[in-house]
């Protein structure tokens, strides 16, 4: 606040200075149409202006520190705020935008917004004063003259309105445009591999290139309006000059006001021009920072996932008892995706989700999280609903290896040290060893410091998933779980893995996903899903002997099994 006071004060300086100089002229010239007038005269005349044009140029950087400043201090605390509320948003609101989207958020409508705090304050607040200020002595010189030199205001006020409306709508468009452009351009970078894979090059250029036309376009439409409108603006200030200089000229032949008073008149209006001009501009930059900040606000004034404070005495570690209770749920309205669900987890269990594609196991992981807000049925913690845990104590209690597996553009030692940034080195190297990664990570060339570049490319599918198992296991949370986490390991290195995760989970509630029956014969409880419902549910053993969808798969799995064993072998043939 006070910032901008001290902006506003050497704005307003800045104005009054500039208004002491057509003073300093008209006194100058009226002298010189005088005998009486010498160097010295003359001279104090120059001084004072060179005097008055160095004070402007140092309250003209005050304010610009002081009130751009302000302005690029605002963006940033706004930044924060939109990056921090963005963290804490439901996933059902966040899958309604692409990356591009939101983005186009945080840079174009952000500098929008700076714009109109900071150029769009300065030219109104500048605009208003200089503008009175300057009309004030136009009209102490002669009034006649300054209400002929002022015929034009009314059309610019009706101009301005009118291009106003119309700017604002475009730039929305410009902005929207934007934000699909940037997501096109995302995506393509995100999947360059995919492209060149499949030759597509040519094919996404020409998608690419439909977007930038439209985006093209649409600044095309509101630089046309936009274009239109300077040039009227500045015909008017032209129409108002030519009006000062016929009948100001004839007013100074007719010694009704001095040589020195028509120049001082000249000067006060060429003054008035920019306010006349930053009128204009001022709106524009209204309008867009109006249309950007509706666009944040769409996101600022959603609410954040429930928040619950607990009373002092709630436990901060869980023991791991998980119970589902007549638990259904669906995405958006749409159909069901679980159906009726209960089943309990006790403390230190170990059971497995398996099913088709599709038939609920994610969804149900996710809805433990509170990813997604349970509204018919519950599921429970330690004999508490869940929706009265504080989602800073929930998540903290699960580790969560996750079947799309995530890295940062950071070290394999950040990456893996993520959820706990000050655990021991020798926990480090334990739960890489574990994760079976260990040696690999050794055979790099900066080991634990070598960068895996953006989402872990330098790394295959199954070193990334082990990986996010390390990561897992350092949080040591009464709750592990592994959805479809070994999908891109061999089956000799799932096994090795699971071995060495024995001892390690066998006080811990465990949750593992998987397609691969084999690596889940030895787990406490077995419950097979489809389409959302529990259709069978007990021992490998028991579950084996039936005629339903886990003898199945067991099955058939047993047979591509001992096929890929009889290809190995007649490869092997001499």
């Amino acid at each position: 606040t006070w910032f901008l006071l001290a902006g506003l004060i050497s704005l307003l300086l800045v104005d009054i200075l500039q208004l002491l100089i057509p003073r300093i002229i008209k006194k100058a010239i009226d002298d010189l149409t005088q005998p009486k007038i010498n160097t010295e005269v003359l001279l104090s005349y120059g001084l004072k202006i060179i005097a008055l044009a160095i004070l402007i140029a140092i309250f003209r950087f005050l304010w610009r520190y002081f009130i751009l400043g302000t302005a690029h201090r605002i963006e940033r605390n706004l930044r924060f705020r939109l990056f921090s509320h963005l963290q804490t948003l439901p996933l059902k609101f966040l899958n309604q935008f692409s990356t591009g989207e939101i983005m186009a958020h945080a840079t174009n409508d952000l500098n929008a917004i700076r714009m109109a705090l900071g150029m769009a304050l300065v030219a109104l607040v500048d605009g208003v004063l200089l503008s009175l200020m300057a009309i004030g002595f136009m009209i102490h010189i002669n009034p006649t003259l300054t209400l002929y030199a002022l015929i034009p205001g009314p059309f610019m006020v009706i101009l301005t309105n009118r291009v106003g409306k119309k700017v604002h709508h475009r730039f929305l468009s410009v902005q929207e445009s934007f934000s699909q452009l940037t997501e096109k351009v995302r995506e393509n970078f995100s999947g360059i591999r995919t492209i060149k894979a499949y030759v597509q090059e040519e094919n996404r250029l020409k998608k690419i290139t439909t977007f930038g036309q439209d985006f093209v376009q649409k600044n095309i439409d509101l630089i046309r309006i936009w274009g239109l409108f300077f040039p009227l603006v500045l015909g008017l200030i032209n129409l108002s000059l030519g009006i000062v200089l016929i009948f100001g000229g004839k007013e100074t032949i007719l010694f009704t006001i001095t040589p020195g008073d028509f120049v001082a008149f000249l000067s006060y209006l060429g003054i008035l021009t920019w306010p006349l001009i930053a009128l204009g501009w001022v709106f524009n930059l209204l309008e867009q920072g109006a249309a950007s900040m509706k666009r944040i606000n769409t996101l600022l004034n959603t609410p954040s996932e429930p928040a619950y404070y607990p009373p002092p005495a709630f436990p901060r570690r869980l023991k791991g008892k998980i119970e589902f209770k007549n638990l259904s749920f669906s995405y958006n309205s749409g159909p069901q995706v679980l159906k009726n669900i209960t089943f309990t987890i006790n403390p230190g269990e170990h059971i497995a989700l398996v099913g088709k594609i599709g038939s609920g196991k994610t969804t149900l992981l996710n809805l433990i999280f509170r990813l997604y807000e349970i509204k018919e049925g519950e599921i429970r913690l330690d004999d508490i609903d869940i929706k009265n845990i504080p989602l800073e104590i929930l998540r903290p209690n699960i580790s969560y290896v996750p079947q799309d597996t995530f890295l940062f553009s950071d070290t394999i030692k950040e990456n893996i040290i993520y959820g706990c940034p000050q655990v021991s080195e020798e926990k480090l190297i334990l739960a890489a060893k574990t994760a079976e990664i260990y040696d690999e990570i050794m055979a790099l060339p900066y080991k634990f410091e070598t960068m895996v570049g953006e989402k872990g490319i330098i790394l295959s599918g199954g070193q990334k998933q082990r990986l996010a198992i390390a990561r897992a296991l350092l949080m040591e949370a009464p709750i592990i779980i592994l959805d479809n986490s070994l999908s891109a390991v061999d089956t000799e290195t799932e096994e090795r893995i699971m071995s060495n995760l024995a001892p390690l989970i066998k006080q811990k509630t465990t949750i593992i996903v998987t397609h691969r029956v084999t690596s889940i014969k030895d787990v406490d409880w077995i419950y097979v899903l489809d389409e959302g419902i529990i259709k069978e549910q007990g021992t490998h053993k028991t579950l084996i002997t039936q005629a339903g969808l886990y003898a199945e798969m067991f099955r058939r799995q047993l047979i591509e099994k001992e096929l890929e064993i009889n290809h190995e072998v007649t490869d092997y043939e001499p």
